[in-house]
């Protein structure tokens, strides 16, 4: 015989009512009322937000590669675009910090995912200025601390296009 599942009301609200299932949780944690919290699906959006973090991480350095890419190498959109990127890089390193800021703990993660970033945005790149993915180089452009630095253009950037301001 199958027991019929019984819902606690914080359960339910959970379902019915995202944002006031989160006050009353917060609330009641506030006031020490441990056994009221709806603890399962707590524990669940905790290891939400960790996953969120780290997809939000590696989103932001893709895209930062992506953009170096770009400035770097996609000669024929340089002079209307370099302004507009250069603006990207520079938002997109101060969002990683903000992130690395918040949780210093994934510094270890955007290491583990840098190489595999920098392919994704090789690839992005390609498809986004319609060039071979062959005029991206396969090997990284710079060190993750190079990288982050929001002062910091490839090697192959200087030597071809001037410093940048």
């Amino acid at each position: 015989m199958v027991k019929p599942i019984i819902q606690s009301a914080t359960q339910t609200l959970y379902d019915e009512d995202y944002y006031l299932w989160l006050r009353t949780t917060i609330n009641q944690l506030r006031a020490g009322q441990f056994s009221s919290v709806d603890l399962e699906n707590l524990l669940e959006e905790l290891e939400s937000v960790g996953r969120s973090q780290k997809r939000t991480v590696k989103s932001l350095l893709i895209r930062l590669f992506e953009h170096l890419l770009k400035l770097t190498y996609w000669d024929v959109e340089r002079e209307r675009n370099e302004g507009h990127w250069k603006g990207e890089i520079r938002t997109l390193h101060r969002e990683i910090k903000d992130e690395l800021k918040d949780s210093s703990s994934l510094k270890p993660y955007i290491l583990e995912i840098f190489d595999e970033c920098y392919q994704n945005a090789r690839m992005e790149a390609s498809d986004r200025s319609k060039l071979p993915i062959d005029t991206f180089p396969v090997a990284l452009l710079g060190s993750l601390e190079q990288i982050l630095d929001e002062n910091w253009f490839p090697e192959y950037y200087h030597n071809h296009h001037g410093k940048p301001d």
